[in-house]
């Protein structure tokens, strides 16, 4: 057989693209390439930087103990091609083409991994002094503010803003927390539970403003709606999250209420040979009955292995995770599992006003959800408690002492 015959006879390899290079994105193609697929694989990132993780950027880089965070991968060795500083633009899915700054990219498969950008501030553009904590580059902005102490107003005492208050005040800072609601986490926690978490403002030092809507933000303070004036070397907004998808426009693809692709139960969007994972994509739970959106980072290390798997294709793969993320705030290790959105019992192990409780919730006698401040063992045992989706025993359940796995009533 000539080297030509045997040419035409081998097959093109495939092509898969990547759009995103964040933690869904990067290990969507680290993951392809350890379940063995031999077709090229390109990472497409919008920020210039080696690819990096995020978590860090709200503590060890924020406060200078590290000077970036970028992955351990070796992406020469795994033949993963990478083109940074170029943003995805569009898609067209009839032409299998992603449309970058630096032109079109032809693609077998695409993954689409663009994550999530943060909410602004309404008024708040142009601003002097007002940021975002989202990327390495708004670390590196803000790690100067911290060190020279300034005083400081975070708007939203969610997730992020709690995590930055904790960080500003480590490092001296005077820091004032503003919240529309009328607690802390409002969106994320029943009241009952949330409510115990607003003492630890005030214990670390910062102040926490509940009921507190912002009028106007202006150089050097901020202006709430009862009159208050706030000083304000700094402002950082944390008012949440929304799927950076507004680039698909025009694409077909089709997006939810709150802009996230439509996956389905093996992360596929509606578009033939398009997938989606991590932050910028919700998916439909048989577990907990609903369609999900999981805005953390564990959501974007699992998701990527389901979507190699399908992209393979020797074994379909479902993907219906326990969700879980955590939280280190004002010395607390805060951490949740699972989804309480269908409970219809909660249990408290353990008293809110001390250093270390859980609180577990129920759905006809299972386990649904657990949340865990200080008790790490309960949210290991709680997770795969939820998994296997084992009957409790409520009053065991409640008693801080005993195992969780204790509880178990088959």
């Amino acid at each position: 057989m000539s080297e030509q015959t045997a040419q035409q006879d081998t097959p093109p390899r495939r092509r898969v693209v990547v759009a995103g290079a964040g933690m869904a994105g990067v290990q969507t193609a680290v993951a392809l390439r350890e379940q063995g697929f031999t077709g090229t694989v390109t990472l497409i990132g919008a920020e210039p930087h080696q690819p990096y993780d995020r978590p860090p950027l709200s503590k060890a880089v924020l406060l200078g103990t590290a000077e970036g965070s970028a992955f351990d991968v070796d992406f020469e060795s795994l033949g993963i091609e990478l083109r940074l500083g170029c943003e995805a633009l569009g898609v067209r899915p009839a032409d299998h083409e992603l449309d970058t700054e630096a032109g079109p990219v032809p693609y077998d498969v695409l993954v689409l991994a663009t994550g999530a950008e943060p909410v602004t501030l309404p008024g708040t553009e142009g601003v002097p002094g007002v940021h975002l904590l989202r990327t390495l580059d708004d670390a590196e902005r803000l790690r100067p503010v911290l060190a020279r102490q300034h005083d400081i107003v975070v708007v939203g005492a969610g997730w992020i803003g709690a995590e930055f208050a904790t960080a500003a005040r480590e490092a001296g800072c005077a820091v004032t927390v503003v919240e529309a609601a009328d607690r802390p986490l409002a969106g994320a926690l029943p009241a009952e539970v949330a409510a115990p978490m607003t003492a630890w403002y005030a214990d670390s030092g910062a102040e926490l403003r509940t009921d507190a809507r912002v009028e106007r933000v202006e150089p050097g303070a901020v202006l709430l709606d009862d009159g208050t004036r706030l000083p304000a070397d700094a402002v950082v907004v944390g008012i949440g999250a929304r799927p950076a998808t507004a680039w698909l426009a025009g694409s077909g693809i089709e997006l939810g209420p709150q802009g996230e692709i439509l996956a389905d139960d093996r992360l596929r969007a509606s578009a033939e040979d398009v997938y989606a994972v991590g932050d910028c994509a919700s998916f439909p739970s048989a577990r907990y009955g609903a369609r999900l959106l999981v805005h953390h980072w564990d959501n974007a290390l699992q998701g990527p292995r389901t979507v190699a798997a399908n992209i393979l294709g020797e074994i379909p793969a479902v993907y219906d995770p326990v969700p879980y993320f955590w939280s280190e705030q004002f010395g607390r290790f805060v951490q949740y599992a699972g989804h309480h959105a269908a409970a219809d019992r909660m249990v408290w192990r353990g008293e809110p006003d001390g250093p270390a409780w859980s609180v577990c919730w129920l759905r006809e006698d299972r386990l649904v959800a657990l949340l865990a401040v200080g008790r790490p063992r309960d949210l290991a045992q709680g997770r795969r408690l939820i998994e296997t989706g084992r009957r409790m025993d409520p009053e065991v359940l409640a008693d801080p002492a005993r195992p969780l796995k204790s509880a178990t009533l088959d």
